[in-house]
């Protein structure tokens, strides 16, 4: 005679590992968006930072900076100067942040500046490019062909 089994059958544990998957099918794409969302808000901020960085740098040296690299972090025991203010962090002066490569272009004589924003992998950690200048518009686009001047500005 057989006793009582404990456990379950093959059948139950396969209908529960495929309502899993069901479920997992379901959530990861509404988590990637959430990703990228927050990658896009992220980049947003950091040139939101960067226009704040640009114009404190203008006030103390008389010209915006040569560089992103200029807004950086000082050396360890040396002062704020021109090549390096201590205006942003190392990793956002380093060109790069949360799914986005920033790229600074100074003006004529230093007197102006552009920086873009541009997702490292296109589709996966952004959707939108950003654009932004001396005058602080933030502007976007999502076509693929890149911000510039005349995008749409942010709302």
């Amino acid at each position: 005679m057989r006793g009582e089994q404990k456990g379950f059958s093959l059948i139950e544990l396969l209908i529960v590992v495929a309502i899993i998957l069901i479920i997992a099918a379901i959530a990861i794409p509404n988590l990637l968006r959430a990703k990228i969302a927050a990658n896009e808000a992220s980049a947003v901020g950091s040139l939101r930072t960067l226009n704040t960085a640009c114009i404190a740098y203008s006030t103390s040296y008389g010209q915006y900076p040569a560089a992103l690299a200029n807004l950086g972090p000082i050396s360890s025991g040396g002062t704020a100067s021109s090549t390096s203010a201590d205006l942003i962090d190392s990793v956002l002066s380093a060109g790069a942040k949360s799914g986005y490569t920033f790229v600074y272009t100074a003006g004529n004589s230093n007197q102006s500046y552009t920086i873009t924003a541009k997702p490292i992998v296109a589709g996966q950690t952004g959707q939108r490019m950003f654009f932004t200048d001396q005058s602080g518009v933030i502007r976007a686009d999502g076509s693929g062909s890149g911000a510039n001047a005349s995008s749409t500005p942010i709302g």
